[in-house]
């Protein structure tokens, strides 16, 4: 009979052990037969097409608006840290929160539950566990502050915890990152045979031909290149002189090679696909049948999809109805936003007076804009001639 008795760790109870499973080699070890390698977001962030879209997709998103209908749930979304400003914070967490599905904020409050400060958590620094009787998650969360160490069991009221697709009902969220995962190693052997080929193609400048027979060994040979490529740079830039024994052929990129380097950009569609923005916001072709305002369109609707797990996360914990303003994000000058106000007063559906006052609410018009001045209208009488061709004067004899 044993002494003691194993506990069976679930899913969740697996980030509690002090091996950081945020270490690719280690994740690669633990299952050496799975060929979708784990990517690290340091890893995924070398790539300049995740770097673009989630430094976009995180900027556009900590500039959305965020407006609480209570006055301490605003003040905490306006300055949630102390240690940043209010935009980098946000851009932080939902960076975070675009690599590895989720994010994480410790609440430090008060003796009377009101927020005083936010502050950030590194994924690795956060253990999600699920209560034994299933009624809710608690965490182990290792600060950086050497006084604070190490607070266990903290309640998830006491924390901010955002998710994007779970595979658990909710409780933790997926990386997107999982389904680049083959892309990202067919973008790295794609690179390294492109930088192959390029080098092969360039290794030699061109070809240095003998003529009239000429037959030399290949010391000689060695030399005379020796010397030709000493010829060239003591010209400094000026033109190489031949005689009639040699012919100078420079050598071009191959085609082939030209072929390859255009379809590195292969893997920026499947980026934008898993993130779900059009291609063309990461230097693709697009749709060529789309417009512009559709592919500003389809981007509103991609944040869109990212804001409602913040903001069902944020009215949570919060306990507010927080509504966001993405305005901001997706047509920062309002020019597109004037332009349906005034497709909308031209069909009739707003007055005047209703047009000017929604873009000066929008900011888009000042507050202190004189009224306008109704501009005098000047009638002209256009008169036909009177029967008979009488004239109007009158006439003596």
């Amino acid at each position: 009979m044993p002494i003691f008795k194993p506990k069976i760790l679930n899913s969740l109870e697996l980030g509690a052990q002090s091996i950081p499973f945020d270490d690719p080699d280690i994740i690669n070890f633990l299952s050496p037969g799975d060929h979708s390698k784990y990517v690290s977001a340091s890893r995924a962030l070398h790539n300049s097409d995740i770097f673009s879209i989630v430094m976009q997709l995180s900027g556009d998103l900590a500039t959305v608006k965020l407006k609480a209908n209570m006055p301490r749930a605003q003040g905490i979304l306006d300055k949630p840290s102390v240690t940043s400003n209010t935009h980098a914070f946000w851009q932080s967490m939902f960076a975070q929160l675009l690599l590895a599905g989720e994010c994480f904020a410790y609440r430090w409050r008060n003796v009377n539950g009101v927020d005083l400060r936010w502050e950030y958590l590194r994924p690795s620094q956060v253990s999600p566990f699920l209560l034994e009787d299933g009624s809710g998650l608690i965490y182990d969360v290792s600060f950086d502050e050497p006084q604070i160490g190490v607070i266990q069991a903290i309640p998830q009221a006491d924390m901010i915890h955002m998710r994007l697709m779970s595979k658990n009902g909710g409780m933790t969220g997926m990386s997107p990152l999982s389904a680049l995962a083959n892309e990202l190693e067919i973008k790295k052997s794609s690179d390294n045979l492109t930088l192959s080929a390029l080098a092969q193609s360039v290794i030699s400048p061109g070809v240095l031909k003998i003529k009239n027979g000429g037959l030399l060994n290949l010391k000689a040979k060695i030399a005379r290149s020796q010397n030709f490529m000493r010829q060239i740079k003591s010209s400094d830039s000026g033109p190489i002189v031949l005689d009639d024994l040699e012919d100078y052929t420079p050598l071009q990129i191959q085609s082939n090679v030209a072929n390859l380097l255009n379809q590195v950009n292969w893997t920026s569609t499947q980026i934008a696909k898993v993130y779900g923005v059009p291609d063309s916001f990461l230097n693709g072709s697009g749709d060529q049948q789309s417009s512009s305002e559709m592919a500003r369109d389809d981007y509103t609707i991609a944040l869109n999809r990212y804001l409602r797990s913040i903001l069902s996360e944020l009215n949570d914990k919060l306990s507010a109805d927080i509504a966001a303003d993405v305005r901001a994000a997706t047509d920062p000058l309002g020019d597109g936003f004037a332009t349906t106000l005034a497709n909308i007063s031209k069909s009739g559906g707003l007055a005047n007076n209703q047009f000017s006052w929604l873009l000066q609410n929008a900011g888009y018009l000042p507050e202190d804009m004189p009224a306008a001045k109704q501009q005098p209208i000047q009638q002209v009488v256009v008169g036909t001639p009177s029967e008979g061709g009488d004239n109007d004067d009158s006439s003596t004899d």
